[in-house]
């Protein structure tokens, strides 16, 4: 799928972190210039961001600069000398356990770093801002599948509540200030160049290596996988299709999926949610080895299950993510083998 506006200059923020990267690719392979945005924190291993950097740096139309988005005066510089068409905003300090124990961190990057990106997009205009929430947005809803038109006002971790917050913020500016503003509800995604954070990288490296994984609530918990070539295909559609605001905005009873705003929130979700027994299972599958499995309680911050309504997305850009697990769990085993040999 190719952007449906003319070659376009793009910012990029977290372009070294996973989903960063795999866009990045996406948009440099259709001849868009792109600058990556990254701080390349040690949040976790800073060298295999910097390996999925030195991949991007030798292609044209790629640039890069080592920018905290927190860092207002040095990211509006960087933003002003660009002069970007179009804003993908994916840096975040990102986990749900990590928030547990380190609050401020979640404060400065997806409170104060989401208000440079905003500021940003205010004073020199983009045609259109994309920046990625989160699945967890949806906290205590017991209703799936989660929906963009039900509330999304009780998070269970701290996380959550910023990445809520970000929703509520890229409102306040599409309605002040007319920015067309996109969210992106993430849901679990996985797939080669991973975060080793995240539970089936974990589980991978656990197995190859013969140790015990920790396994919390297994017989309770199920995700929405999402494979991250779905996820990029998803955005590089979204990115030339900037929301317009709602005729049928009713504010006499406000409907969450529509805004009298250039405003739209959408979930980026495989919508077949799997249970983490099967899960693991096609990780043993892939690895070719047993795991060793130690239980747990589920953990303060997790939810259950997450399973996404991905029918707003399928109307707008006619997609919705659909590789399978078994697929999309082997391509990453086979680059983990290859990356780390």
């Amino acid at each position: 799928m190719t952007v449906s506006s003319s070659p376009q200059r793009v910012l990029l923020t977290g372009a070294a972190g996973f989903v960063g990267f795999h866009v990045t690719e996406a948009l440099l392979a259709q001849g868009i210039q792109v600058l990556g945005i990254d701080n390349l924190n040690p949040y976790y291993d800073p060298a295999l961001k910097q390996a999925r950097l030195d991949r991007l740096t030798p292609r044209n139309g790629f640039s890069f600069e080592r920018i905290d988005i927190a860092n207002f005066d040095a990211f509006q510089e960087a933003f002003a000398r660009f002069r970007p068409d179009i804003v993908v905003h994916l840096a975040a300090q990102a986990g749900v356990r990590y928030s547990l124990d380190n609050p401020r961190a979640y404060a400065s990057a997806n409170l104060d770093g989401f208000l440079s990106v905003l500021e940003a997009c205010r004073h020199h205009p983009v045609q259109h801002l994309i920046y990625a929430s989160s699945s967890s947005v949806y906290g205590a809803n017991a209703k799936v599948p989660f929906s963009e038109h039900d509330g999304a006002d009780h998070p269970v971790s701290l996380y959550a509540a910023t990445k809520r917050a970000n929703e509520l913020m890229a409102h306040s500016y599409a309605h002040l200030y007319g920015v067309p503003v996109t969210g992106l509800r993430f849901f679990t995604v996985y797939g080669p160049w991973g975060r080793p954070d995240m539970a089936y990288f974990k589980f991978t490296k656990a197995i190859l290596e013969g140790r015990p994984i920790d396994v919390y609530a297994e017989s309770d918990m199920s995700r929405d996988f999402t494979y991250i070539d779905d996820v990029s295909e998803a955005i590089v559609r979204l990115i030339g299709v900037p929301p317009v605001p709602s005729p049928d905005f009713n504010p006499a009873s406000p409907d969450p999926a529509t805004a009298a705003a250039p405003y739209r929130v959408y979930n980026i979700g495989n919508h077949t949610p799997v249970r983490l027994d099967r899960f693991i299972a096609v990780i043993e599958a892939a690895c070719g080895r047993k795991a060793i499995k130690r239980h747990l309680p589920m953990q303060p911050g997790d939810v259950p299950a997450t399973y996404a309504d991905v029918s707003a997305l399928a109307a707008r850009v006619d997609f919705s993510p659909s590789t399978s697990i078994e697929v999309g769990i082997q391509h990453f085993v086979d680059w983990y083998r290859g990356f780390y040999r």
